[in-house]
């Protein structure tokens, strides 16, 4: 299983990214689709996660009300909207997915490499 990143970049302040995320390879259902991020000095934590049986959302409390996580329209996609940037979002983020990879056995997390997302000032 891989996960891919894409979309990082640079943005002003007040600006609007998206980042989006794929997950290749052999297994059978994604449980759960999410982004970690590491800022500046900071650890790594959830940005947002994506329940895909559910559709629930979680964020963390950075990003509320900023950031959007949502499936995309091509199979094992996923997006994060992240709208209103500040300089504290800049850091490094990460697909992350709870992925099957057989039908009836338990999901395993994945994490792939990251992509940069600086915003200035």
């Amino acid at each position: 299983v891989q996960l891919q990143a894409s979309g990082g970049g640079l943005v002003q302040a007040g600006g609007s990214l998206r980042l989006s995320c794929a997950a290749s390879g052999n297994f059978a259902k994604i449980d759960v689709m999410r982004l970690f991020r590491q800022t500046q000095g900071g650890e790594r934590e959830l940005a947002a996660s994506f329940n895909v049986d559910d559709g629930t959302t979680r964020y963390g409390d950075p990003v509320q009300g900023r950031f959007t996580i949502f499936k995309g329209s091509a199979k094992n996609m996923w997006h994060l909207q992240m709208n209103n940037l500040k300089l504290e979002d800049t850091g490094v983020y990460y697909c992350s997915a709870a992925i099957r990879r057989l039908w009836g056995r338990d999901a395993t997390d994945y994490l792939g490499q990251g992509t940069q997302v600086t915003v200035s000032s």
